[in-house]
């Protein structure tokens, strides 16, 4: 977090916190996102979610499906639909190479992280990701619980 210190554009807008439960993260990567003004606006006062969204790999171009942003109460007359599908901007190479992953079995795209980066851009952090089982969630949560556990002790006798 040394990085939101450092520069007072860099802000994150939305988190996807289960995404890291839900699934195993293989990779991640940076892409742009096309935006309307009142869509931009409304980012700035924090009111999005991505918690339900997915990325998808559509006729040679990159789609983030199901994502919300709160209409903008000063644009009435010009105005954005809330859950429309907005168009992610990445190079033909990872284009082609998140296409490629994603018809590998199980692998899909999952937004992360929706910020403005220390050029005030909107930016959106996708991860390529292969769902859990119900055991490897178990897993998850035990090695959390340890860790917790583990500093609890370690703050106590420390």
């Amino acid at each position: 977090m040394a990085k939101a210190k450092e520069n007072p554009n860099y802000k994150v807008i939305a988190e996807n916190r289960r995404a890291r439960y839900d699934y195993a993260i293989e990779d991640d990567l940076e892409c742009g996102i096309i935006l309307g003004g009142s869509e931009v606006k409304s980012l700035r006062v924090n009111s999005a979610n991505i918690a339900e969204s997915y990325a998808m790999v559509e006729n040679g171009e990159l789609w983030l499906v199901n994502s919300y942003i709160a209409p903008y109460e000063q644009a009435k007359t010009f105005g954005h639909d809330e859950k429309r599908r907005r168009k992610l901007l990445v190079s033909k190479k990872e284009l082609s190479r998140l296409w490629s992953e994603t018809q590998r079995k199980g692998m899909t795209l999952v937004p992360l992280v929706l910020y403005f980066n220390h050029r005030g851009m909107a930016k959106l952090k996708i991860g390529i990701a292969k769902g859990k089982k119900n055991h490897d969630k178990r897993e998850t949560e035990a090695k959390r619980d340890w860790a917790r556990q583990k500093q609890r002790l370690l703050k106590d006798h420390g």
